[in-house]
This record gives C-alpha cells, structure tokens and sequence, in this order.
C-alpha cells in the first residue's frame, strides 16, 4: 500500500489546525501541525511534509513568510501556502514566489479550495 502523502499545518489556533485536519484527512491525506514558527520548522525538516500550510500570523514574532524564506533556502520543491485573513488582498498586491509562497488560501478556508490546492501539486 502506498503511503499517504503528508500535510504539515503551521498555526497558532488550535481550532484551525482541528478543523482543517479534519478535511484534509477525510481525502486521503495524512497531517503533522506545529503551533508556532521554530516547532514548523522543526517538524518541516523531521517529518519531511509533502505540502505545508503556514499562517501569516503566527503569535509572538515569528510571522508565515519567515517560515517560507527559511524552508525556500533548503528546499525548493515541497508546495507551501499561505493561509491569511487578508489572503486575497496579499495576492493582488505580493508576488508570492519571492516571499517563498506557491500560493495562498483565505481564512476561512474554502475545503474545496484547500483540497484542489494541495492535489494540483500532489
């Protein structure tokens, strides 16, 4: 049996990383979660995730596009995406493959946003 492709989540909402679980393991997917910067870091390179979700805003100092710049500098493959109450209006005015993004999903995310995304690369 194949193994399942793996989604790493980066948030500091507990109820996100939840519920966004929730759907991307009723398709198939299976899901690491870290609750802040360095945990996602740490948990990009020890578990090797097939595409990773990062908040914009994580609590404290660490911010998503820090996370994507320092997974960017190793790894130049793994699909990362933004997730961000202001996502569309960071896409309209950001190019995002500078900031180390592939893409970037409005919170609240769209499931079918969010599975389309991550199957277009996986």
């Amino acid at each position: 049996m194949a193994e399942k492709k793996k989604v790493l989540i980066i948030d500091d909402d507990a109820d996100f990383i939840d519920a966004t679980r929730q759907v991307i393991e009723a398709h198939n997917f299976s899901v690491v979660s870290a609750y802040g910067g360095d945990e996602g870091l740490e948990k990009f390179y020890s578990e090797k995730p097939d595409f990773v979700l990062c908040d914009m805003m994580i609590e404290g100092t660490e911010t998503g596009v820090r996370v994507g710049t320092e997974i960017r500098k190793n790894d130049r493959e793994t699909p990362v995406y933004l997730v961000s109450t202001m996502g569309d209006s960071i896409a309209q005015f950001r190019k995002l493959d500078l900031l180390g993004f592939n893409g970037i999903l409005q919170k609240p995310v769209d499931p079918d946003r969010l599975i389309a995304a991550i199957t277009a690369h996986l």
